[in-house]
């Protein structure tokens, strides 16, 4: 909504607010609910604002995009371009992680409209009346102005209302060195100013551009004898391998001490035996709760040795933060306020009827002690930001209150902006995207669950072109420790070399639950269930890394790939292509000025072999369809010749069930509605 003037009118013996501003000032884009949340870009990124901005009447009118840096007192200004209809647009860099704000300020510019109006007079005597309006504005300028500009200013008004032919005259309304200075010192005192100034979080590039690798670390042990339970200097070790695989952020469920009261067994058994370590979920016990380390695991210096050792392979670790609590958390002795009790007076466990949870306390949000309790959970984050982490990924924040959220990450990122939060929410739609609003840096999705080529193409269309994108990043998974998607589990190795590449094209951020992903582990714990059996989330695991048949060779190509090609570091530049068979998927992601083209096609039958022909938008790829052009697999290094938008394909799922294609791309202009930074 636009700014009001203040003036007062009376009317019948009543004052009333009055606004006497001509300017419009409307959808502005990008905005979230009005301005309410900000938008989300990262450092380095360009912001791309367009708003129609229009006056009553024929009056020319003056856009500027004024924007700066959060904790900044004044405004730096930009002239918007004109794009027609009324629709205007500029541009702005954020460079610094933190907030930014943006705003717009027009108004019907004297200048300008007395510029147009000029050019319309053809007798000498209504030019010569003109100039002198003319020299009315120039001279009103220079008194705004002051030192050199001001003396300048003054000598153009007197150039223009002077001797001379006034046909000579009027050339010089038309000069950059005067209008560059009348434009400095515009009359903007009937200024419109678009209000609430609007925001951007700013985020590291690892909040656009990630690669996450999942690893429960007390299955690292070298020691192979029964129960051997591996420590941080083991994940330390396996460091070498994680890097070699390409990934970026090296994801842990939760560290802390597991509760023994009501501990679940192997496959998640209500009743655990003797030798059972119990779930990484089932937080709190005799030896701490949230912020202490599991015994077995090792201490805290083993822990900031190994985010240490990490950062120097060029990984960041992230931490699983779950608030909830086994029934041995030092909270549940020492803050029962903080619980829901039953009739009986015992503390209420988790459910989802008809399962029950009674290894899981839940906390009460609407604990009259509310906010000891919020306190206390934002300094669980604290506490391991103090231990070097910047990255978490957060258990079903979804059933925590919204408000919660907003107040607590907004706290931790006005003190430490380069904090990134994962929200895992597999819940409806709009609570999702409330959550990511709310200041989550990333999302998980439905990818899971999205495997025809209809679904992923709509979703996929969704995510990287509706308004939304603007907030909502996704992160995607085609395999967590919960959750084993059919297709995994009838697909066999193939159906995991499709969900990968998918994933990791898509998607400028995915990750993957290993080594059960590389070693393609897809047996359920029964029929219907997405539960794997033997699941490592009740038991230690052995994996053998060295599996002949193992995905890490693929792993590690498809992500060097993401590395070496900018076009798959985000998720706006996605293009879906045509093809005659409904088991074939073909998808472009381009950089802005499309210097980098990959283009993907994928099968997504994981049994037979599939063919077809993929029919491709060739101008919208920057490729002449006049001339052969030459594309390059990424995946196998094969080079072939194209001709065209139609080319035929042959995709194996049992020797390699996608192209990965490099495209020439001719640097050119980018297209103003496209682009990883609009």
């Amino acid at each position: 909504m636009a700014a009001k003037s203040g003036v007062k009118a009376r009317r019948r013996g009543v004052v009333e607010d009055v606004t006497r501003l001509r300017t419009v000032i409307e959808n502005v884009t990008p905005i979230v609910d009005g301005g309410r949340f900000p938008i989300k870009r990262c450092a380095g990124d360009t912001v791309s604002v367009e708003a129609d901005a229009f006056v009553d009447g024929h009056d020319s009118v003056r856009c500027l995009l004024l924007h700066r840096r959060g904790n900044a007192e004044r405004w730096d200004e930009l002239e918007m371009a004109p794009l027609g209809n009324d629709r205007w647009r500029g541009r702005f860099e954020v460079q610094e992680i933190g907030t930014y704000e943006y705003s717009i300020t027009a108004w019907a510019d004297e200048f300008l409209t007395w510029r147009t109006e000029l050019e319309r007079w053809s007798a000498p005597e209504d030019i010569e009346v003109s100039l002198a309006i003319g020299a009315r504005i120039v001279r009103n300028a220079s008194r705004r102005a002051s030192g050199g500009d001001a003396r300048e200013l003054t000598a153009w008004a007197e150039a223009l209302a002077g001797a001379g032919e006034p046909v000579t005259r009027r050339d010089l309304a038309h000069d950059p060195e005067m209008t560059r200075l009348v434009a400095r010192y515009a009359e903007r005192s009937d200024a419109t100013v678009f209000h609430p100034a609007l925001r951007v979080t700013v985020d590291p590039p690892r909040a656009r551009f990630s690669s996450w690798y999942e690893m429960f670390p007390r299955s690292t042990s070298f020691d192979a004898s029964p129960g051997a339970h591996g420590t941080f200097r083991d994940c330390e070790a396996r460091l070498a391998y994680v890097t070699a695989l390409g990934f970026d952020v090296l994801y842990l469920p939760p560290i802390h001490p597991i509760g023994k009261t009501r501990r679940k067994g192997r496959n998640n058994a209500v009743v655990g035996t003797p030798g059972d370590p119990g779930s990484p979920w089932g937080i709190g016990s005799d030896e701490g709760g949230h912020k202490a380390i599991h015994r077995q695991l090792g201490t805290a210096e083993d822990f900031r040795s190994l985010v240490a050792a990490a950062r120097r392979h060029g990984i960041e670790v992230a931490l699983d933060i779950a608030f909830q609590c086994s029934p041995d958390h030092p909270y549940v002795r020492d803050h029962p306020e903080w619980f829901r009790h039953r009739p009986d007076g015992s503390v209420q466990y988790a459910v989802n009827p008809p399962k029950k949870y009674e290894d899981i306390y839940p906390f009460n949000f609407d604990t009259p002690d509310w906010p000891a309790l919020w306190a206390e959970l934002k300094d669980v984050f604290l506490h391991w930001i103090g231990e070097g982490v910047r990255t978490f990924r957060v258990d079903n924040p979804h059933t925590k209150p919204f408000a919660f959220w907003e107040w607590l990450i907004g706290g931790i990122k006005a003190q430490h902006p380069d904090v990134v939060f994962l929200s895992e929410a597999f819940t409806r739609p709009k609570i999702m995207h409330r959550l990511a609003k709310l200041g989550f840096t990333q999302s998980y999705t439905y990818f899971t669950w999205r495997n025809t080529k209809q679904e992923l193409t709509e979703y996929f269309t969704e995510l990287s072109q509706h308004p939304s994108r603007s907030y909502f990043r996704p992160n995607v998974w085609p395999n967590t420790p919960d959750i084993l998607h059919e297709y995994l589990q009838q697909g066999g190795r193939p159906a995991f070399m499709i969900r990968l590449i998918l994933a990791a094209t898509l998607a400028a951020s995915y990750g993957i639950y290993g080594p059960a992903y590389e070693l393609f582990e897809n047996v359920p714990r029964e029929k219907g269930s997405e539960e794997y059996l033997n699941s490592e989330k009740y038991e230690l695991r052995r994996w053998d890394l060295d599996r002949a048949d193992s995905l890490k060779d693929l792993i590690a190509r498809v992500n060097r790939i993401r590395r070496e090609n900018p076009a798959l570091q985000s998720d706006w530049g996605l293009q879906f292509h045509s093809t005659d068979n409904d088991q074939i998927l073909c998808y472009a992601k381009a950089t802005p000025d499309r210097s980098n083209v990959v283009l993907v096609t994928v099968s997504l039958d994981p049994r037979r072999v599939q063919s077809g022909w993929v029919s491709l938008a060739l101008h919208e790829l920057g490729v002449d369809a006049s001339a052969p052009y030459a594309v390059h697999d990424l995946l196998t290094g094969a080079r072939y010749t194209w001709q065209g938008p139609r080319n035929y394909v042959r995709l194996d799922p049992h020797v390699l069930p996608a192209h990965i294609l490099r495209l020439p791309a001719p640097h050119r202009e980018p297209d103003p509605h496209d682009g990883t930074m609009a």
